[in-house]
């Protein structure tokens, strides 16, 4: 265990997902564009692959929900940095960030209806709007 209470070679997706570092199938190549030798003799481009179908980490629910979302495979390409270290952690925090997104569940809204103290607050506003208005027209009966 870290010191932050997290298992250590897994990533905390959830409070109730943890998923094992073993999981994640991690390739490295180079980086495609300019950046002269340092480009070409490094790879420093990360691919990750977490396969969603197949792993034993997440519940049926977890599951089924990830596969509507985001198909059976995850594939997440890096290379935003100069430095293959840098690259995996950046892909497995986006890899954490996307299950999260995929995993949240919106709580279903519950129509509410004004209480009567606002119904009586608004009318007596549109009255008050009206009296006013109706003062600032012309005398038609003189």
């Amino acid at each position: 265990m870290s010191p932050d209470g997290e298992p250590v070679g897994a990533v905390r997706v959830s409070p109730t997902l943890t998923i094992p570092l073993s999981e994640l199938h991690v390739r490295f190549g180079p980086s495609g564009g300019p950046g002269g030798q340092h480009a070409n003799k490094v790879n420093t481009r990360v691919e990750l692959r977490f396969d969603i179908r197949g792993s034993p980490s997440l519940g049926p629910r977890q599951r089924a929900r990830l596969i509507e979302r985001l198909g059976p495979e995850l594939r997440l390409v890096v290379d935003d940095e100069r430095s293959q270290v840098r690259n995996r952690q950046l892909a497995v925090e986006r890899f954490r960030r996307r299950m999260a997104d995929a995993l949240h569940v919106e709580k279903a809204r519950r129509p509410t209806r004004p209480s009567r103290g606002a119904k009586e607050r608004r009318l007596a506003a549109k009255r008050q709007l009206s009296e006013r208005k109706r003062s600032r027209r012309p005398d038609l009966d003189e």
